[in-house]
């Protein structure tokens, strides 16, 4: 969520659960993250979430290796590209309105925190932060940290990065869709500069940083498997 644009007068946070608020954002087709304190506001991509795996979504599954299960799925396009490609793919998401749809898709899924007890916890192949879910709690180290335990020795954690020069940025935020607003709620940006320092504070080596189709991934595994 690092581009914001000017949303002049402070829009209010409000009082509905932010999974409320995605709900509402999925029949509308439309999405705001709104920074507290701030006149700045992120148009987020929901159509694109709901569509089909773009050409950047391609590029990202390409870091995937085997069994993956997916970090905040949503509705489940890349989930449903991951099992399109034969891999194993569990989707976990806490929006029962977003899982519905990850369902249609014939996505296995999860409705749960990903802090939660999770099917397969230390056997996958690699753990996915898609669409900037390394934000998720406002903590990167502790989501990465989760995301290790959940794969298996030499298993990969892949994250969706913003771009170059956003290092890392913490904000609380609300969601508005029509006319309803979320509660705040801390989420974090997390840019390829930044990376390494995180990753090693949840004991994990960068492998690798891509660019390519207007994405900027990471390929995080385990410090004893990181190559010196």
């Amino acid at each position: 969520m690092s581009a914001l644009v000017d949303a002049g007068p402070q829009s209010p946070a409000g009082h509905a659960s932010p999974a409320r608020v995605f709900a509402a954002a999925l029949a509308l087709g439309s999405l705001t993250a709104v920074i507290d304190g701030l006149g700045a506001h992120h148009e987020l991509p929901v159509r694109s979430w709901t569509g089909q795996a773009s050409r950047g979504d391609h590029f990202l599954v390409d870091h995937c290796h085997g069994s993956t299960v997916d970090l905040g799925c949503g509705p489940g396009r890349i989930a449903a590209e991951l099992q399109a490609r034969g891999h194993e793919v569990l989707g976990v998401d806490v929006s029962p309105s977003a899982l519905i749809a990850a369902r249609r898709r014939g996505v296995p899924v999860a409705c749960c925190s990903i802090f939660e007890a999770l099917p397969g916890e230390g056997t996958w192949d690699t753990a996915l932060l898609a669409d900037g879910n390394i934000g998720i709690g406002g903590d990167p180290v502790s989501l990465l940290r989760r995301a290790r335990q959940l794969v298996r020795a030499g298993g990969r954690v892949v994250v969706d990065l913003a771009k170059p020069g956003t290092g890392l940025r913490v904000h609380q935020l609300h969601l508005r869709a029509g006319d309803l607003a979320s509660t705040s709620f801390p989420w974090a940006v997390l840019g390829p500069d930044a990376l390494a320092d995180i990753a090693a504070a949840a004991g994990l080596g960068v492998l690798q940083v891509s660019r390519g189709r207007g994405r900027t991934v990471g390929v995080l595994s385990g410090v004893a498997d990181v190559p010196s």
